[in-house]
């Protein structure tokens, strides 16, 4: 038994307070990680604040861990103490389904969360099974990586799924958290990439992060401007839109996919994605393969979320700032 100092929520919509808890004997196939970076992602405050109705308390958030590796099972494969690592979203899965023996581990019908039902890496300690623990390629900066294991991933995972091709006009809806790390990615693929946003105080920081163009996605004139032009759409906003208007931007054959956590039903008219023969879909996070393709591809390009930095002691200030949309554009805490 070994003891784990973290910081947990008690109660829905509490701030974090110091807890500690015990981790029992390392099984055969999991890992213990050196927390050394811990991302703040949207996800970790829905669980506390219990919106998707799962939570339990203590709640230890934290789901964009990197650090290294302490510990491991007599049958872990491919690492050793002291390998820098990455967890995120999942840390465990079957290997036995379907989906996990077709490469497709993030479809496992018993996937395990690494906030939802047991501790994540709001600590100095993480556990998690060998697989899901990807070792960092060299040259990857690990200040800036944690934010890779869930937004990132979550937005390169529907560019590989939906064939976009270097050579196609692509929009991204929302320019926060997921958003920039869209936009990095796709100008990084060779695309002609159309930022959507409500806001024209971020217009020169989006041209910046590699947008072509910046589109108020507020005003109807401006949609109309841009119809039947683009290939594929990534939705990264939780809110609903009206999706009809951004479906009549698409070319014939066009995608709008959403990553956004939308609560409420998605008005999508049948007769806009069949005339056009258009189509809409989402998408969870990416196998774990996948993962290690991406971070290899941040590495070539140079590419990373563009983040902001909170000691790990100053959870609830960096709450607060994440909570009141200040993040620009992504929030890391330091252990």
């Amino acid at each position: 038994m070994q003891k784990v100092n973290a910081y947990a929520a008690f109660d829905a919509g509490k701030e974090l307070k110091e807890f500690q808890y015990e981790l029992p004997s390392i099984g055969n196939e999991e890992v213990d990680i050196k927390v050394h970076y811990c991302g703040l992602c949207h996800s970790d405050m829905s669980m506390i604040n219990n919106e998707w109705g799962m939570s339990q308390y203590p709640l230890i958030p934290g789901h964009e861990i990197v650090g290294e590796v302490l510990a491991l099972g007599s049958e872990v494969k491919g690492l050793k103490v002291g390998d820098k690592v990455g967890m995120g979203w999942y840390s465990a899965s079957c290997m036995h389904c379907n989906q996990c023996m077709d490469g497709k581990q993030h479809l496992c019908g018993t996937v395990e969360s690494t906030i939802v039902g047991r501790h994540g890496g709001f600590a100095d300690k993480v556990r998690g099974h060998w697989s899901w623990v990807t070792p960092l390629p060299n040259g990857l900066d690990m200040a800036k990586a944690g934010p890779l294991f869930c937004g990132g991933i979550t937005v390169f995972n529907p560019i590989v799924l939906s064939g976009v091709q270097p050579t196609d006009k692509v929009g991204v809806i929302g320019v926060g958290g997921l958003g920039h790390m869209a936009i990095k990615f796709l100008k990084a693929w060779g695309c002609e990439v159309t930022a959507f946003s409500s806001n024209p105080n971020k217009k020169e920081a989006i041209l910046k992060m590699g947008a072509h163009q910046v589109v108020d996605s507020t005003n109807p004139e401006t949609l109309e401007s841009i119809a039947g032009s683009l290939n594929f759409i990534l939705n990264t906003t939780n809110v609903s839109l009206d999706w009809n208007s951004f479906l009549t931007t698409l070319a014939p054959q066009g995608k709008l996919h959403t990553v956004g956590a939308v609560l409420e039903p998605m008005e999508i008219p049948a007769f806009s994605m069949i005339m056009g023969e258009k189509s809409v879909g989402g998408s969870p996070l990416g196998s774990v393969a996948l993962t290690r393709k991406m971070l290899e591809f941040c590495v070539r390009h140079d590419i990373y979320p563009t983040v902001e930095e909170f000691k790990m002691e100053n959870v609830n200030e960096a709450l607060e700032h994440l909570e009141a949309g200040k993040a620009r554009f992504r929030v890391v805490l330091k252990a």
